[in-house]
C-alpha cells in the first residue's frame, strides 16, 4: 500500500515536471483584440426602475428579509435539541458563572456602582441571541469598553463633583440609595450606551459593516494593550485600599500612578492581602485550566470560586466594619423600571460614542469571525452592526451601558461546548436570577477581590506586548502601526489614541502607494514568463527592449515617484538626451560657423596674393588643413545645410540605448487624471527620443478609466496597449526589425 502510495506521488510529481502547454495565436494589441470580441447589449436602468426593483416585494424576499433582521426565525426549528441541548447548558452555566463577577467588576471600570455591571451582563445578552449571526461568542460587559465608558464618565462627573464617596456601609434598600455624583455618572454612562448604539444601528441600516477593516490588526492589539496598561493602573488603589481620584484624559495615566504612589503609605494591609491572595488562586487557576484543558470536562471556575470564598471571608470576618476594606455593598433586588437616557449629554460626548461605537463592533466581528471561520459558517457583519445596536440602545432604556464581545468569556463558551446563543441565553439567565434572588448575598464582597479579577484577566491582552518582536521581523510598517496605537492611546487617552491611531494607519497606506516597489522585469528563457532581473539569475533582458513594473497604482500622489522612478531603472532620462542633443547641434552649429569663417580667411588671403607661385598655394593648403569638425577636415564648401542628417546623427546626437520600452500595468488597480497626463507625457517624451513605449497586461476597469480621461487620440491609440507582457515584447521585436530591414534597403 505504502509502495503504491509513494509510486502515485511520485508519478504526480513527474507530470508536473514533463506537463507543457504550447499556444498559437496572433500578437494582440488591445486594438486588435477589442476588434474581434463582442460586447454583450445592456441595457441601463433608469433611476425609477431602479427604486421600483428595490420596493418591489415578493413571498420569498420578504422571508429572506425576516431571516436577516431576526436569525433566530432561521436556526431555531431546526435546532437539533439532542446533539446540541446538553453542550449548551454546560457553556451558559460555565459562562454565567464567568459573567456574574465580571460584570461586578467591570461596573467599577466604567465609574458605575456594580449593580449595573449586572444590568449591562442580562439584557444586551438576551436580546443577542434574537439578533446575532455568531454562534460563539458572549456579549456583555469587557473591559477596554468598560474603560472607555468611565472616562468619559468621569470627565464628565469629576470625583470633586461628588460629595460623598460611594460606600455600601451608608447607603439604604431604596432605589435613590446612590449620591447625586454615582446617579449623573450612570446617566452619563447610560446615554453613553444609547448613542453607540444608534450609531451601530444606522451604520448597520446603511451597509457600514466594512468601517471595521479600518481598525487592523496591529493597531487594535497596540489599542488594546494601552487599554489593558489604562486599566491595570486604575485598579491599583482598589486592590492596594487607597483614597484617591480618577483621571480621564490626556495623561491620565501618569496622574493615576502618581495619585497611588503619593497615597501608597495610606496602603490598607488588609486589602492588599485579600487582593494578592485572590491574584495568586486566580493565576493558579488558570494555569490548572490551560495544562489540564484536554483532561478537564469543564474548565474550574476560579472567578466564581474566588468571589464566593472573598464574600464568605469578609462577611465572617467583618472585613469592611474591622479593617475598613470597602466592599461591592448594596445590590438591590428586582429589575428597575425603563427610564429614557439624558438627551441634553449627547453634544457633549458624541465623539466617544463613535469610537465606543467602532471599537465594540471591531472587536466582537474579528472574534466571531474567528469561531465562524473554525466552525464553517459564515457571519453578516451588517447584521452584527444591528445587533450590537439594539443591544445597547434597547440596553440603555433599561440602565446597562456599552457592551461588546468578551474575548475570555468566548473562549470559554466555545471551549466547554456551546453550539449556539442558547448558552448565551442560560448565561444571561443566571444573572437575571442574581439580581431577582440573590443579589445581596454579594453585597459584603470586597471591591479588592473585583480588582484582582480585573487584572488577573487583563494577562492576555499583556502577553501582546511579545507583538513587538513578532512584528519587527515580519513588517515594521505594522510594527509602526502597532507603537503609535499604543504610545498615542496610553498617553492621549483611548479616545484621542484610537483617532491618532487611524490617521496614522491611514497615512501609512498612502506612504505604501508613495512609495512602491520598482523593478526592471526580464524572460526566464524559452517561456512567456518575466520576472525581476535583480532576483533571478536565469533572467534575461531583451537587447533594446525594457520592462518596467511598479507595484502600485498610478495616481496623483506617486506620479511624479513613478516617472523619476522609470527614468532611473531604465537608465534613460529624454529630457537629458534631447538636452545633450541640443548642445551638441549647437557646438556643431559654432564649428561650422567657424570652418566657413577660416575658409572665408583663406579665400582672402588667396586673392589678395600678388603672385600664384607656390608659396601662395601652400599657404592655401595649411588654411584649409586647420579647419578640424570634429576630428575630420571642413571642406571650403562645407556648411551647416551641407550635413546630412545621419552624419549629424552619427557625429553629434546622443543615442538611447533601448529602442522600446514596456510599462506592465498588471498591479495597477486605477488610474486618476494626474497619472493619465503622466502616462501620456512619458510615452511622447520617449517618442522623442527614439523610444516606443507600450503598456501591457491593462486590466478592463483601468482602460475604462482611462477611455473616461481622454486618454486615447491620434498620437497615443489602443494599438500601444497589449494583453500581456510577452505580446509587447514580441511586437516591440517585430517593429525593429521592420525598421532595421528598412535602413539596410535604404
Amino acid at each position: 500500500m505504502r509502495s503504491t502510495m509513494e509510486h502515485a506521488q511520485e508519478h504526480g510529481a513527474s507530470l508536473e515536471q514533463t506537463q507543457r502547454y504550447c499556444v498559437e495565436r496572433p500578437i494582440y494589441n488591445e486594438e486588435l483584440l477589442q476588434g474581434q470580441l463582442h460586447r454583450r447589449e445592456r441595457t441601463p436602468q433608469t433611476l425609477r426602475q431602479k427604486i421600483a426593483h428595490s420596493c418591489r416585494c415578493s413571498s420569498k424576499k420578504a422571508k429572506s428579509h425576516l431571516y436577516s433582521c431576526l436569525p433566530i426565525l432561521k436556526w431555531l426549528p431546526r435546532y437539533p435539541v439532542k446533539e446540541y441541548l446538553l453542550g449548551d447548558i454546560i457553556s451558559g452555566i460555565s459562562t454565567g458563572v464567568m459573567q456574574l463577577p465580571q460584570g461586578l467588576a467591570y461596573a467599577l471600570l466604567a465609574a458605575v456602582p456594580p449593580v449595573f455591571g449586572l444590568y449591562s451582563s442580562f439584557y444586551p445578552v438576551f436580546l443577542y441571541t434574537f439578533f446575532g449571526t455568531s454562534k460563539h461568542i458572549s456579549i456583555g460587559t469587557f473591559a477596554v469598553i468598560s474603560m472607555m465608558v468611565g472616562g468619559v464618565a468621569v470627565r464628565q462627573v469629576p470625583d470633586e463633583m461628588i460629595s460623598v464617596g460611594y460606600n455600601s456601609t451608608n447607603v439604604t434598600d431604596s432605589p435613590e440609595y446612590f449620591d447625586a455624583g454615582n446617579t449623573k455618572r450612570v446617566q452619563v454612562a447610560v446615554t453613553l450606551a444609547f448613542l453607540s448604539g444608534i450609531i451601530q444601528l444606522c451604520l448597520g441600516l446603511l451597509r457600514f459593516g466594512f468601517v471595521a477593516i479600518y481598525l487592523t490588526e496591529p493597531l487594535v492589539r497596540g489599542f488594546t494593550t494601552a487599554a489593558a496598561v489604562h486599566v491595570f493602573t486604575s485598579q491599583l488603589k482598589y486592590l492596594l485600599g487607597v483614597k484617591t481620584n480618577r483621571y480621564s484624559g490626556p495623561l491620565s495615566v501618569v496622574y493615576s500612578i502618581a495619585a497611588v504612589l503619593s497615597k501608597i503609605t495610606t496602603t490598607n494591609i488588609a486589602a492588599l492581602i485579600v487582593g494578592l491572595t485572590c491574584i495568586v488562586l486566580l493565576l493558579v487557576g488558570k494555569e490548572i485550566n490551560l495544562r489540564f484543558k484536554k483532561q478537564l470536562p469543564v474548565p474550574i471556575p476560579m472567578e466564581i470560586i474566588v468571589v464566593i470564598i472573598g464574600t464568605g471571608v469578609s462577611a465572617g470576618m467583618n472585613l469592611n466594619g474591622s479593617y475598613g476594606v470597602d466592599v461591592v455593598g448594596n445590590i438591590p433586588q428586582g429589575l428597575r423600571a425603563p427610564a429614557v437616557p439624558d438627551i441634553q449629554l449627547i453634544p457633549a460626548i458624541f465623539v466617544d460614542a463613535i469610537a465606543i461605537a467602532i471599537v465594540g463592533f471591531s472587536m466582537a466581528v474579528s472574534m466571531a469571525k474567528i469561531f465562524a471561520l473554525k466552525h464553517g459558517y459564515t457571519i453578516d457583519g451588517n447584521q452584527e452592526l444591528i445587533a450590537l445596536g439594539i443591544c445597547n440602545s434597547v440596553g440603555s432604556f433599561f440602565q446597562s451601558f456599552s457592551i461588546t464581545c468578551s474575548m475570555s468569556r468566548s473562549l470559554v463558551q466555545e471551549s466547554t461546548g456551546g453550539k449556539t446563543q442558547i448558552a448565551g441565553t442560560l448565561s444571561s439567565i443566571m444573572v437575571l436570577l442574581v439580581i431577582v434572588a440573590i443579589g445581596y448575598l454579594f453585597e459584603p464582597l470586597p471591591q479588592t477581590v473585583l480588582a484582582a479579577i480585573v487584572m488577573v484577566n487583563l494577562k492576555g491582552m499583556f502577553k501582546q506586548f511579545g507583538d513587538v518582536a513578532h512584528f519587527w521581523r515580519t513588517s515594521k510598517i505594522e510594527l509602526a502601526i502597532w507603537v503609535v496605537a499604543f504610545v498615542a492611546s496610553l498617553f492621549l487617552g483611548l479616545d484621542y489614541g484610537l483617532l491618532t491611531a487611524v490617521a496614522f494607519a491611514m497615512i501609512t497606506v498612502i506612504y505604501r502607494t508613495q512609495s512602491p516597489q520598482y523593478r526592471i522585469l526580464g524572460q526566464i528563457p524559452d517561456t512567456d514568463i518575466y520576472c525581476d532581473v535583480e532576483e533571478y539569475e536565469e533572467v534575461k533582458e531583451y537587447p533594446g527592449i525594457k520592462i518596467f513594473q511598479a507595484n502600485a497604482s498610478l495616481y496623483f500622489a506617486n506620479s511624479e515617484s513613478y516617472t523619476s522612478a522609470l527614468k532611473k531603472k531604465t537608465g534613460v532620462d529624454p529630457c537629458v538626451i534631447l538636452a545633450a542633443r541640443r548642445k551638441a547641434q549647437k557646438r556643431h552649429a559654432r564649428e561650422i560657423k567657424k570652418a566657413n569663417a577660416l575658409r572665408k580667411k583663406a579665400v582672402l588671403k588667396l586673392v589678395n596674393s600678388s603672385t600664384n607661385d607656390v608659396e601662395a598655394s601652400v599657404k592655401h593648403e595649411i588654411a584649409n588643413d586647420e579647419l578640424p569638425v570634429n576630428g575630420r577636415s571642413a571642406s571650403p564648401d562645407v556648411s551647416i545645410q551641407d550635413v546630412s542628417p545621419d552624419e549629424r546623427e552619427h557625429f553629434v546626437e546622443p543615442k538611447p540605448s533601448i529602442h522600446s520600452l514596456i510599462l506592465d500595468f498588471t498591479p495597477v488597480n486605477f488610474v486618476d487624471s494626474v497619472g493619465a497626463k503622466t502616462l501620456k507625457s512619458i510615452i511622447k517624451e520617449y517618442k522623442e527620443v527614439g523610444v516606443c513605449v507600450c503598456i501591457a497586461s491593462c486590466s478592463g476597469p483601468v482602460m475604462s478609466e482611462l477611455t473616461r480621461l481622454n486618454f486615447f487620440d491620434d498620437t497615443v491609440t489602443r494599438e500601444l496597449l497589449f494583453h500581456s507582457i510577452h505580446d509587447a515584447v514580441l511586437a516591440c521585436q517585430g517593429k525593429d526589425r521592420s525598421a532595421s530591414q528598412t535602413d539596410f534597403d535604404l
